[in-house]
């Protein structure tokens, strides 16, 4: 009695710990949720109020938020196009890697044109907009050669398997229309074709006249196994094909008869 209340002690507080585990994962996998959610939400804030600011706004706040949308938007293109193509094709993983470098620079420079958007002094940041448009631009430049080598490689990844896939469907298309081919024409004067065995009919007909025109005037008897003898309905009662054997499946025609013209 002591052993089963033990074993169902543990069983209760595996139980317990098992739930408590779990609990945990969702409340993890939650807040992961909503942080998730709240990033994006605040991206789409700010991307908005920047693209707001390079549109409505003139002099140098509208073109430190013109560079800023500029490189946040060819930064997270490049990293979606990156992130998708490495899950198919592992060669990418060492430009996801060139990428992550990459982000760091263009983090730190997102943040100090953030922070020049609040400077009081913007003669000073005018002064500073040139070096600024050109660490922008080569960023930029960087992140869109990676992005468009992805896409180059994934496009043309699926044009062989594309030839590929042509080169099969051509050959199982061919396979399937087999009766296309001309078959090998038979010989001439052969017994074998039907050409030969006509040959042999009207040479056999023409000697068995030559036979008749040298036995004129002489009298044909007929051999035991010609003429309406009672030896030829034996012969055919005999030599009568059985009728088990002609029964033959559905599917196969029945033979044409040859031709005795």
């Amino acid at each position: 009695m002591e052993s089963v209340i033990l074993i169902l002690g543990l069983l209760f507080f595996a139980f317990v710990a098992l739930g408590v585990y779990a609990g945990v994962k969702a409340v993890g996998a939650a807040k992961r949720g909503v942080d998730r959610t709240i990033r994006q939400a605040r991206r789409t804030v700010e991307e908005t109020t920047l693209r707001a600011k390079s549109y409505g706004q003139t002099g140098v706040g509208g073109e430190l938020a013109q560079l800023r949308l500029a490189l946040r938007t060819s930064m997270r293109a490049t990293q979606e196009a990156l992130q998708a193509g490495a899950a198919e094709d592992a060669s990418l993983s060492e430009s996801l890697g060139l990428f992550k470098r990459l982000s760091v620079h263009g983090r730190e420079l997102d943040e100090e044109l953030k922070k020049l958007e609040r400077e009081p002094d913007r003669a000073t940041v005018a002064s500073l907009l040139p070096s600024l448009k050109q660490r922008t631009e080569r960023i930029t430049h960087s992140a869109d050669s990676l992005r468009w080598a992805a896409r180059d490689r994934a496009r043309q990844f699926s044009d062989d398997s594309l030839d590929a896939l042509n080169a099969q469907i051509d050959v199982e298309a061919g396979a399937l229309r087999h009766w296309t081919v001309e078959p090998d024409a038979p010989v001439q004067g052969q017994g074998g074709g039907p050409q030969g065995d006509a040959s042999g009919r009207s040479q056999g007909q023409s000697q068995g006249q030559g036979h008749r025109s040298q036995g004129t005037g002489q009298e044909q008897r007929p051999g035991p196994g010609q003429g309406g003898g009672p030896g030829e309905g034996a012969a055919r009662a005999i030599t009568a094909s059985d009728p088990q054997g002609r029964t033959g499946y559905p599917w196969q025609k029945a033979p044409r008869p040859e031709t005795t013209n």
